[in-house]
């Protein structure tokens, strides 16, 4: 199972929210970039970079911070947050990207999401299925749908997608562990290459993600806040 840590940006700086409230942001480091290379040091390679202004304006924002970490990296990054239209495709492949993940256009303007699977493929097109209470959430979680996530998720399937990120809102930044029930749901339908993100708080989180049969797991404030250490995760990896 691929480790790979995220990395919230706002105003350029590296954050963490609560259950995607905006008002509980917690800065960690004003330089992405020295988080992003503290994880290269200690062996990871992927990174999970989020552009939450860009989610937010429903536009790229903070291009120059995914070029920055992708340029004096080799961490290979997805990166999310703010791509509603091709030109914001050719952005974040053109700063570094090796992944985008689309959630928001994926639910609100499927066709357009489509043919960025069928122009770019599904190596480099990730889904976004982020959820609360198996619903899914669009514009960085500022709006609901009734848009169940286990059909939203198999549709896409069916249409291509084979790498589905899936977040439980519930669980985000709350340190009380993974939606393991949910995500188990998801595999058991799909068969997609499934990585969980939202509440890995313990090494024993990942373990049972593995078991469960997660592809990979996005870590965050257990980071940061130090309930799972780098050098634990280094032996993982």
């Amino acid at each position: 199972m691929r480790i790979i840590p995220a990395i919230d940006i706002i105003n350029g700086k590296c954050v963490r929210l609560t259950k995607g409230d905006y008002a509980t942001q917690k800065i960690y480091n004003e330089n992405p970039l020295e988080v992003a290379k503290y994880f290269e040091d200690n062996g990871i390679e992927y990174l999970h970079l989020v552009d939450l202004d860009g989610a937010k304006s429903q536009q790229i924002v903070n291009h120059k911070v995914l070029y920055q970490i992708a340029s004096k990296t080799k961490l290979k990054i997805d990166f999310g947050g703010g791509l509603k239209q091709r030109k914001d495709l050719e952005i974040a492949f053109e700063n570094g990207a090796n992944q985008i993940t689309g959630g928001s256009i994926a639910a609100k303007t499927p066709s357009e999401f489509l043919n960025w699977l069928t122009e770019f493929g599904s190596e480099k097109i990730i889904l976004g299925a982020d959820c609360l209470n198996r619903k899914i959430a669009t514009q960085g979680w500022l709006e609901n749908s009734e848009l169940d996530v286990i059909d939203f998720i198999s549709d896409y399937v069916s249409k291509g997608i084979s790498t589905v990120i899936c977040t439980d809102i519930a669980k985000d930044g709350m340190l009380q562990g993974t939606s393991n029930e949910l995500y188990a749901t998801i595999l058991e339908k799909t068969k997609v290459n499934l990585i969980a993100s939202g509440g890995v708080t313990t090494i024993s989180d990942l373990e049972l993600l593995k078991t469960i049969g997660c592809e990979g797991a996005i870590i965050g404030k257990a980071l940061y806040e130090g309930t799972i250490k780098i050098e634990n995760l280094r032996e993982l990896c």
